[in-house]
């Protein structure tokens, strides 16, 4: 059977949520160095929401699943992450609308309106030592690679990787940078020489994401 838009959506966040499951401890740790180490935890209260309950999820359409979690993220996860990580799933719904068939033009609108929902709710920009420093470039290496004139289902993962491969790279590259947002930022200069949690949680994500997609699709 030839897999749907929508099930490719479903093994992505699947990916995800079990991804930050996984990984509560390993986030909270990088979040302790310089702020409160909640993230993992806060995180983690909500995922573990959308691992258990998805296959009860309204996933008609790309829109109905992304905003589900987003109310979700919304009111389960604590802090500052719920308003941030919540918002970027409400305003990926709204750009993803009732589609059951998502194409690669689809897929960056959906993570473009994402950032633009962490930009609105966090107040965050590129360079202040935020998750933005590792998405933002990885959506740039992911549309870059799907816009390729080859693109077909190799060219994909390929592109997944890329992404993945870039979003790493960009977290480890927030180490020498200044935290201007967020808890990490009343420490001042003691936030240089560590990597951004939430820049580090993209990368470890997309890997897990990258990973899974080459052994179903790739």
């Amino acid at each position: 059977m030839t897999a749907t838009s929508l099930d490719r959506l479903d093994l992505v966040l699947r990916t995800m949520a079990e991804t930050i499951v996984e990984n509560t401890v390993y986030f909270a740790e990088l979040d302790a160095v310089v702020g409160d180490g909640d993230f993992g935890y806060s995180l983690r209260s909500g995922f573990e929401v959308v691992v258990s309950d998805y296959d009860t999820f309204d996933r008609t359409s790309a829109g109905a699943v992304l905003k589900k979690i987003g109310f979700v993220l919304s009111s389960k996860v604590g802090g500052s992450s719920g308003p941030i990580w919540g918002t970027a799933f409400l305003r990926s719904a709204v750009a993803a609308g009732d589609k059951t068939e998502l194409n690669r033009e689809d897929v960056i609108e959906i993570l473009r309106a994402s950032v633009a929902g962490i930009i609105h709710r966090g107040g965050a920009a590129l360079g202040e030592k935020t998750l933005l420093d590792s998405l933002v470039p990885a959506i740039d290496a992911l549309e870059a690679g799907l816009a390729r004139q080859d693109a077909g289902p190799q060219r994909d993962a390929e592109a997944l990787q890329h992404a993945a491969d870039t979003a790493t790279k960009a977290a480890e590259d927030t180490k020498p940078m200044l935290a201007l947002r967020g808890r990490a930022a009343y420490t001042g200069e003691r936030s240089i020489g560590s990597v951004d949690a939430g820049a580090t949680a993209v990368g470890v994500i997309l890997q897990s994401i990258s990973a899974v997609w080459r052994e179903q699709y790739g």
